[in-house]
């Protein structure tokens, strides 16, 4: 079998086979374009068939490689952790856009947040919280392959840094309804990373009156949330004495990222 034959015959999107392919035969995705007439070996083509039947009962490729890059930084991922998304780099950017010396990462996850803050900001101060120490084990990981130095704290939101103020705080809680339709897509990836209450809220409810204890005056609050939870969120960030309130759009036009003051 050749690769374009396995490219052929995989049955999955053709990007996806490409990275797959390309992990096997420990070629470059552009290498993969390159050699279309190259043969595999039965261990290649054994182990890629393996890769395709994992991938066609739903398994994300970044579980399958093993990793996912995230704001020009590749990120080792297990089931322990979310996929870091494309559109969460937008929580990245408009933090990049403050003044801050020391910057706290609520529900950090693979780190991949508190890693590109710190990778873009070497001097800063960069904690990163999460409940789950297997999440946080991911995170070290990171941390220590990319050269990175991220305090890394286990324990629930704000927790872990009682009576510590930061310039800037940054959370991509789960904020997915519980019995959204979306969820059986996601089903690979940990249910305690996606979902928070009837209303996506939960998570969001409990972090946002508690910042401002845990905010520099002038600091800011960053929070990711779904579509259409704009409204609320900015709502509740007022409510909690928060000021500047505004949204921001990802890629797409939608409301994704909403912050405000202290």
């Amino acid at each position: 079998m050749t690769i374009e034959e396995a490219l052929r015959s995989s049955g999955i999107e053709p990007r996806e086979a490409r990275l797959l392919l390309a992990r096997v035969t420990d070629l470059s995705e552009a290498g993969v374009l390159a050699f279309p007439e190259r043969a595999l070996s039965g261990e290649h083509a054994q182990r890629f068939t393996a890769f395709v039947e994992r991938r066609k009962r739903g398994e994300p490729v970044a579980y399958i490689l093993g990793e996912k890059e995230f704001y020009g930084l590749r990120l080792s991922v297990t089931p322990a952790v979310l996929i870091p998304r494309p559109e969460t780099e937008l929580l990245v950017e408009l933090a990049l856009r403050r003044k801050f010396e020391s910057a706290l990462d609520l529900g950090t996850g693979s780190g991949a947040i508190a890693l590109a803050i710190k990778h873009e900001r070497p001097g800063v101060r960069v904690v990163g919280v999460d409940s789950s120490a297997a999440a946080l084990a991911v995170a070290n990981r990171n941390g220590a392959a990319l050269g990175l130095h991220v305090d890394w704290r286990q324990g629930r939101w704000f927790e872990p840094v009682e009576g510590e103020r930061f310039d800037l705080v940054l959370a991509n809680p789960p904020y997915i309804a519980a019995g959204d339709a979306h969820l059986a897509a996601l089903r690979f990836e940990p249910l305690s990373a996606l979902v928070a209450g009837a209303d996506g809220l939960d998570a969001i409810r409990e972090i946002v009156p508690a910042s401002g204890t845990h905010l520099q005056r002038g600091g800011w609050l960053l929070v990711e949330h779904g579509i259409g939870q704009d409204g609320a969120v900015r709502t509740l960030m007022r409510a909690s004495g928060l000021e500047e309130v505004q949204t921001w759009p990802d890629l797409s036009g939608i409301g994704r990222v909403s912050g405000g003051r202290a």
